[in-house]
């Protein structure tokens, strides 16, 4: 691999972490892919009488099937359709799910005093790089509506009215509302536990919805479905290894609730996997080269842009302390893209044209390619000392 690649993949870190703003740079993401002559897939023409349409939305897709960037791949996810209605039910109803004041004491009761003393005697023995990860995830899932956001980008994904009952709105409203549950419970209780700097992550959070971040999707929605599949795993591990530590730390509650988290990830996970494949089976080629492009790109993390306005390097500094406790590695990374290599089966899709048979080639030798840089990678990042890590953080509350 080209000495750019090796400096790309050293950064490779936490949902929240991998590539940094100086690697995009770098690694020349941001452009615009070149124009391609369209690649005939089996979608069959949608039926849109299955999904009600109001008229403000038959204007849009109507508008849009002349002036949109990608009409080939809309007119996949417009024959995907059906299919996703089917995968709804991956989303839990209302009733079925999981509140975060379900995993907090009741201020309604007489002893709410004596239950938030045993949460914060609970969380003494969490140790400092491991709240600090925690609250990356936090300022993460926090940013929440950058994520809604860029999901109505996606060309063949938009939800135009906001109300829309088309099966792909539905979606991006639904996944919206299970994650919103996640920022809710870990901000309260890291609130709860005494141990941070409650405005400083506020900061934190603050600054990384205004800055927003840009994983290269530029409105293609095969590459934005990519990287949901790509994202949902990473995050789901993190939340996993954070559940695991916290166990050991003796944090019950903190571990019952991560873990709650992490399932959710899970769900997800599956179904923007499910999408995948299906636009693998309608549209191979095309599908095969967005991929590639996603991998060899690398996955932009929605933190990176996280800053508390005294660190320059909050991002990095995060990514090796939670590397260094092992919430998320690169090593991690490298895995991933293994994983989606195989659940995509790259490595044995046939009837590719040229372009894409290039793409399969590629992307299917980066499993391995990435994994060695990874171990390179983590010898660097264990060499640190973590308490040198830990004390650049404002986010902890330090007695005076």
């Amino acid at each position: 691999m080209p000495l750019r690649g090796t400096m790309l993949l050293a950064l490779a870190a936490l949902p929240g972490v991998v590539l940094g703003r100086a690697a995009r740079m770098v690694s020349g993401r941001g452009q615009m892919p070149a124009a391609r002559s369209a690649v005939r897939c089996t979608a069959t023409e949608p039926t849109l009488a299955s999904f009600p349409l109001g008229a403000v939305e038959a204007e849009f897709r109507r508008k849009r099937a002349s002036g949109c960037l990608y009409p080939h791949k809309v007119e996949v996810l417009q024959a995907m359709e059906p299919f996703v209605e089917r995968h709804l039910n991956i989303l839990k109803t209302v009733d079925d799910s999981w509140q975060p004041q379900d995993f907090l004491p009741d201020m309604r009761r007489d002893d709410w005093r004596e239950r938030i003393a045993d949460l914060r005697e609970e969380c003494k023995g969490i140790p400092d790089a491991l709240l600090v990860a925690i609250v990356g995830d936090t300022v993460t899932e926090e940013a929440l509506p950058t994520y809604q956001t860029l999901l109505n980008t996606f060309e063949g994904m938009e939800d135009p009215t906001g109300t829309s009952e088309s099966p792909w709105a539905r979606w991006s409203r639904g996944w919206t509302a299970e994650e919103n549950r996640h920022g809710d419970i870990l901000n309260k209780f890291l609130y709860l536990t005494g141990r941070i700097d409650m405005r400083a992550m506020e900061v934190t959070v603050h600054n990384l919805i205004k800055d927003g971040f840009n994983p290269s999707g530029e409105k293609d929605p095969y590459r934005g479905i990519i990287y949901t599949s790509f994202q949902e795993r990473a995050t789901k591990i993190s939340h996993q290894n954070v559940a695991r530590l916290c166990g050991e730390a003796g944090a019950k509650r903190l571990a019952i609730l991560t873990t709650r988290i992490a399932g959710d990830e899970a769900r997800h996970e599956m179904a923007y996997q499910a999408f995948m494949k299906e636009i693998f089976r309608l549209d191979p080629s095309n599908a095969m080269i967005s991929f590639n492009e996603m991998m060899k790109a690398q996955i932009v993390m929605p933190a990176e842009l996280m800053t508390d306005a005294s660190n320059p390097n909050l991002f990095d500094d995060f990514s090796r302390v939670a590397q260094r406790i092992g919430v998320y590695t690169a090593v991690d990374y490298a895995h991933i893209i293994a994983y989606l290599v195989t659940e995509f089966n790259a490595e044995n899709m046939t009837g590719l044209n040229a372009e894409a048979q290039a793409a399969q080639e590629s992307v299917c030798a980066l499993p391995r390619r990435y994994e060695k840089l990874a171990e390179r990678s983590m010898k660097g990042i264990m060499a640190h000392k973590e308490e040198d890590l830990v004390g650049k953080f404002s986010w902890l509350h330090r007695p005076h």
